[in-house]
């Protein structure tokens, strides 16, 4: 049977503005509301059609609110394009409003636990990583030699599967076999893991440390003390050259100023103070095993969904990621915070055109002023070197219908639902207060996770729309498909598919609500999402400069 879907759509009564959610040719005739006119080119699915004529300089309207300036004369039926186009955004400030939230009904969940790791602290993670940490690039090799023993003896490796391959294909060539023409299985990657209550064992390699200012040394030091102090964490060893910018002392008070009661077991290693780089990796090993050995004997037990840390985050976006995935999410999201939850939405060059909404829903002056500041920085220091949030959106972003940074960022801020925003945080703080947390990012797909992950994300949603290959070293990253021919293109990435949306075989709210129940499986070990399958382990730290 041939699924029914609409030709286009009209996300918000004041939009001057519809979304094709097929493929349209040019001459159709379109019926809408009043009007009735025919297209005057070819408009690909997810793409903008204009159904009113417009002047020049006349703002465009989608979800609501300006996205846009047209730069010519329009006519009805025109399809939107960088040419006739430009990004605007309505100008935004605090305000006295009282906003009104009404909460979902969580019926469905009020009783609902997952299955975590407790910690001392009271945090509860949804993994259980060993990591390993380098305070300087200089250690990042000896950091890989050690993975790379450690991920093959204990059962953690994702590359065991293409090892045997290659193999394969060494042994043809020997044999003078022609390795085009021979049909190989690749096996799939089965081994047995000596330390089962350990997820994994995962490493930090970064480019920092040294070589940059004091304050990019700084920078990374608070945010490998928000990796050491993760409730995914259960121990670290730490591996320091000696001489550079970011000294052992420093990580290790960051981490106590973190967290005065930190407790996990920790190991440090400092090669300047060695015997020799052997030395060095066989006593990281041989100390790494004795802490495996410890929190290998902690186990999951029942959690309230409360206690979730749930970051949103979208990548590869296309057209329909503000129709589908995105406010789906963003139902999960609300679901999340009515049930004590906390969610955290990043990447502020993308909330550029949705300041206003997240302003009024501020739940006090100094947390909308504080998130004024942080946009309004970000901002100038973009434009200072010529750049700025108009130039956000990417040319995989444009060629799939998000022609201004504002239709992709009010579009990207539904990820976050409608609840009230209870905090405001900067890069590498920690969230303390449940609910709807702001937390600056670049909108970069990796520094933006890293961030979430610093900030206490225990879980990330990936919404895309292209296919996106991030994951995160510690945190669970679950990817949606903002379409099902994604999904079905590409499903060894993709965890939920949220086309169904599109053909209107689902409602928003019942994909969000399957969302949350995948987060939950997930969060108790139930279900590893791709991204932990295909080891997709990104760390990239945001050293403050202007990344969008």
């Amino acid at each position: 049977m041939t699924k029914k879907i609409n030709p286009y759509l009209q996300i918000h009564e004041q939009d001057n503005v519809l979304v094709a959610l097929t493929d349209l040719t040019a001459n159709t005739v379109i019926y809408f509301q009043d009007k009735v006119f025919e297209l005057k080119e070819n408009i690909p699915s997810k793409h903008k059609i204009f159904f009113n004529d417009m002047n020049t300089g006349d703002d465009v309207y989608m979800y609501g609110v300006v996205v846009g300036k047209v730069t010519s004369d329009i006519k009805s039926g025109m399809l939107m394009t960088t040419t006739n186009t430009v990004h605007a955004a309505e100008p935004y400030a605090y305000r006295t409003v009282k906003y009104e939230w009404k909460q979902p009904d969580i019926a469905a969940f009020k009783d609902r636990t997952f299955l975590g790791y407790h910690r001392s602290d009271g945090k509860v993670g949804t993994a259980n990583y060993w990591l390993f940490i380098p305070t300087v690039f200089c250690e990042n090799r000896n950091l890989d030699v050690i993975k790379e023993a450690l991920h093959h003896s204990l059962g953690y490796a994702v590359t065991g599967k293409y090892l045997q391959y290659a193999k394969l294909l060494a042994e043809s060539i020997d044999k003078k076999e022609d390795i085009l023409n021979i049909d190989f299985q690749v096996p799939d990657n089965v081994s047995k893991r000596v330390f089962p209550n350990i997820d994994g064992i995962k490493f930090l390699n970064h480019q920092g440390g040294c070589g940059g200012t004091r304050q990019d040394a700084n920078s990374l030091s608070k945010l490998l003390a928000a990796y050491a102090d993760h409730p995914n964490v259960a121990g670290i060893t730490l591996l320091s050259l000696g001489c550079q910018h970011l000294q052992l002392a420093q990580l290790q008070e960051d981490i106590k100023q973190r967290n005065p009661n930190f407790n996990k077991p920790i190991f440090a290693f400092e090669q300047q103070q060695s015997n020799s780089e052997e030395s060095l990796i066989k006593e990281a090993i041989l100390q790494t095993f004795v802490g495996l050995i410890n929190v290998n004997n902690i186990h999951r037990a029942p959690a309230p969904l409360s206690k979730l840390v749930l970051g949103v985050k979208c990548g590869g976006s296309d057209g329909f990621s503000g129709i589908s995935a995105n406010p789906a999410v963003g139902v999960a999201a609300d679901l999340l915070v009515a049930l004590g939850g906390t969610v955290l939405l990043a990447e502020f060059p993308e909330l550029c055109g949705a300041e206003q909404n997240l302003i009024d829903r501020c739940v006090s002056e100094a947390i909308a002023k504080k998130f004024i500041h942080l946009m309004q920085t970000y901002d100038a220091q973009a434009h200072a070197v010529g750049s700025g949030f108009h130039m956000n959106p990417s040319p995989g972003n444009i060629k799939d219908g998000l022609i201004t940074d504002a239709i992709k960022s009010t579009g990207a801020a539904k990820k976050g639902g409608n609840s009230p925003v209870t905090d405001v945080l900067d890069y590498t703080e920690p969230t303390t207060i449940p609910g709807l947390n702001l937390v600056c990012t670049p909108g970069n797909d990796v520094e933006a996770t890293t961030g979430k992950a610093a900030a206490g994300a225990t879980l990330i949603l990936f919404t895309t729309g292209l296919g996106t290959p991030t994951g995160n070293p510690i945190c669970p990253v679950i990817k949606v498909a903002t379409n099902s021919s994604l999904a079905l293109r590409m499903p060894d990435l993709i965890d939920i598919d949220t086309g169904s949306i599109i053909t209107l075989e689902k409602t928003v709210e019942q994909m969000g609500e399957e969302i949350l129940d995948f987060c939950i499986k997930v969060a108790s070990g139930i279900i590893i999402p791709k991204a932990v399958q295909l080891g997709q382990d990104d760390f990239i730290p945001w050293k403050r400069g202007v990344s969008l």
